[in-house]
């Protein structure tokens, strides 16, 4: 046996090696050594390789659960921002209605031009194409080209072009069919009337907040809740509306207290009388004396709410609560009532002005007329200064002011008026005998229409202040809710009211307010023309001229004020210059109210009650339809008639006919009556009627009598 067959085993790897010399040897042996080198090299660096991979992918896969698990709130809401946008969509404001429900504003909807600047590609030419359009673009234009590029030359998603445009104006930008230009609908406020009570109503601005009358005043209450329109952006950062995510709600409904028939009668003489006696300026008031509503208000010059932006600040300033005047004499009727309640003096004492002036140092006040001696009702009718000044004298600066005050002056009377003027009134301490003279005649204090108009309806109504409104309830959500409002005050008692109205009725019958007169009708009112201010001195051409009255004077239903601005036609006077106005008002208005004449009634005076045509629905109760007259007594008496069963409108009209005041309570159907059916009463008695919505069945009068 050899040694290789002896399980020595081989040198070498395979037989090829044999008889291979030893350096052939050694350099194989090399070889291969040099070989499993090179693959330990490849293996390090692959297992490097495949430590790093493993690393990375473990950095990245936390970041991933960091981003997506652990901070997925932040990510998401950053996401939203970049992605998504609100937009919040202006609130619908709610009607504004008349006091028989007649719309006097509305909203409607209008389209408002939009952009979305990430999908405009130039923004030069974009906003000259759209300047083309609107044409107000430019040098003073509402926008000009420049303003538009840079609101388009940005990064932002959404944009403002042109708010609530024409429709036309839509048409024409939408033919242009740029990218990026589109459109939205808004709410805009609408007044089918124009001018009509523009100043009471007030203007809504481009963000949907009111911005005078009571669109202001009742901003919180009109205004609905604003709505959300959700905006998205594409991957190629293209914007498109998403989803509306809450829709606008409508505002409350306000209604009213004023009648759009006399609002368009108080303009429309107002506005003539302006012309005929080319005034700068005027003001009318209509007021319900016995409950403060205010029937109409009219200022001018007036303006377009619908176009305000075009109009001047002056023009939408509201005079009859903004505006202080001097009243003059209209405000002889305070001076009188306080001199009557504090009985310094009798309606028929006499008062010697037969000086025809009164001096206080160097200041001398005239009358017009050397009237000599008058009598304190004729002080009145005759509107003599220097009357009323000694009489002012008599009752002394601190009773004066406190009946100033009670008869409303000085303060704020209404909740429904912003900017409404507290007026101005010196303290009895400040008023030296030249200051009190002042007072006494009307200068030297500053009211506003509205006081005026309230101070006279305290005489109108008997003797009690009440709180001049224009809101009488609001709608919403199906209910209606009437506004609550002060009580009334008594100021003076009613034999005094009743004095200062025989007073105003004779300056109307044969005093400075002849041209005031309505045929059939007993009028009362007091004129007024008051020197203007100009540069702290009393100009000696532009006056203030005013008359205040009510109608029927013995059961009035309307308190009208006028006052011109600085009439220029030659005449200056009250009497001639605002009462006429005052008479085609009245006239129209108690023509429109149905309110009959209060003498030269048709003979005979008798009152009957014709029952309705009898219900065909077993049941139905009957309910009279009308009261025709009542039969007097004496010449200074009335047989008080059964009033049960009327509405409340026809039992005024019955007791107008016969100067009888009335007092309501209630609302709906007369179910009880103070004095009762049949009883002589005096004509300037006040009778109580009580009302409730349901009418009672009715009963057989005490004085029923035939024709």
């Amino acid at each position: 046996m050899t040694k290789r067959s002896q399980g020595i085993g081989p040198l070498f790897a395979d037989d090829s090696q044999a008889g291979m010399s030893g350096e052939e040897i050694e350099k194989q042996t090399a070889a291969v050594g040099a070989s499993d080198q090179w693959r330990h090299a490849i293996r390090r660096r692959v297992t490097w390789v495949a430590v790093i991979l493993l690393g990375w992918m473990c950095v990245i896969g936390g970041r991933l659960w960091y981003v997506q698990v652990y901070d997925h709130d932040f990510y998401l809401e950053q996401a939203a921002i970049q992605q998504e946008q609100t937009l919040s969509v202006p609130a619908k404001r709610g009607d504004i209605l008349d006091r028989k429900g007649r719309v006097l504003a509305l909203s409607v909807e209008a389209d408002t031009i939009t952009a979305i600047p990430r999908q405009i590609n130039n923004a030069e030419i974009v906003a000259k194409q759209l300047c083309d359009v609107l044409k107000d673009c430019g040098q003073g234009g509402y926008l000009s080209v420049d303003k538009l590029t840079a609101r388009l030359d940005t990064d932002r998603a959404f944009a403002y072009i042109r708010r609530q445009v024409l429709p036309e104006v839509k048409a024409r930008i939408a033919a242009l069919k740029i990218e990026g230009i589109g459109w939205i609908q808004e709410e805009r406020r609408y007044y089918p009337n124009r001018e009509m009570a523009a100043h009471l109503l007030g203007y809504v601005g481009l963000d949907n907040k009111g911005l005078g009358g009571v669109e202001s005043r009742y901003q919180s209450k009109i205004l609905g809740q604003p709505g959300k329109i959700l905006f998205q952006t594409d991957a190629r950062h293209r914007a498109f509306v998403s989803q509306i995510e809450q829709a606008p709600t409508v505002g409350a409904t306000l209604e009213l207290t004023i009648d759009e028939n006399l609002q368009h009668i108080a303009e429309r003489e107002l506005r003539r009388g302006i012309a005929e006696h080319r005034a700068d300026a005027g003001t009318v008031i209509i007021l319900q004396p016995h409950t403060g509503e205010v029937l109409a208000l009219a200022n001018e010059p007036t303006f377009n709410p619908n176009v305000f932006r075009f109009s001047k600040d002056k023009d939408r300033r509201n005079r009859a609560i903004q505006d202080q005047y001097e009243p003059g004499s209209t405000f002889k009727i305070v001076t009188a009532a306080a001199a009557l309640e504090e009985k310094v003096i009798a309606p028929d004492d006499l008062v010697d002005v037969s000086a025809g002036m009164i001096h206080f140092g160097a200041r001398t006040i005239h009358d017009t007329t050397n009237y000599g001696t008058l009598s304190f009702h004729d002080v009145i009718v005759k509107s003599s200064n220097v009357g009323t000044i000694l009489v002012g004298q008599e009752v002394g600066a601190d009773r004066l002011d406190e009946y100033t005050r009670r008869f409303g002056f000085g303060r704020r009377l209404s909740q429904d008026f912003s900017g409404e003027q507290r007026g101005l009134v010196w303290s009895p301490e400040d008023l030296n005998p030249s200051a009190l003279a002042s007072v006494s005649m009307g200068y030297q204090i500053g009211v506003t229409p509205l006081q005026m108009a309230v101070a006279t309806s305290v005489i109108a109504n008997g003797g009690n202040l009440i709180e001049p409104h224009v809101v009488k309830a609001l709608v919403a959500h199906g209910r209606r809710v009437k506004m609550k409002r002060e009580p009334p005050q008594r100021v003076i008692t009613r034999a005094t009211a009743t004095t200062v109205t025989s007073m105003m009725e004779d300056v109307v019958r044969r005093g400075t307010a002849t041209r005031a007169q309505i045929p059939g009708y007993t009028i009362a009112g007091k004129t007024g023309t008051a020197q203007k201010l100009v540069n702290k001195a009393y100009s000696k051409s532009l006056y203030n001229s005013s008359f205040v009255g009510f109608a029927p004077s013995r059961a009035p239903e309307l308190t009208i004020l006028v006052v011109i601005d600085s009439p220029k036609a030659g005449h200056t006077y009250g009497g001639v210059v605002a009462a006429p106005i005052f008479k085609r008002i009245a006239e129209a208005a108690l023509r429109y109210l149905e309110i009959f004449p209060t003498f030269h009634a048709s003979s005979p005076i008798v009152v009957t009650k014709i029952s309705a045509p009898e219900s065909k629905t077993a049941g139905a109760r009957q309910r009279p339809a009308a009261m025709t007259a009542i039969a007097t007594v004496k010449p200074d008496q009335v047989v008080m008639p059964d009033l049960r069963g009327l509405s409340a409108r026809q039992a005024l009209r019955g007791l107008a006919k016969l100067e009888v005041r009335a007092r309501l309570e209630g609302n709906g159907f007369v179910v009880e009556q103070t004095p009762e059916p049949g009883k002589p009463i005096d004509r300037d008695f006040e009778c109580v009627l009580r009302l409730d919505r349901t009418a009672p069945t009715p009963r057989a009068s005490t004085n029923e009598a035939s024709p």
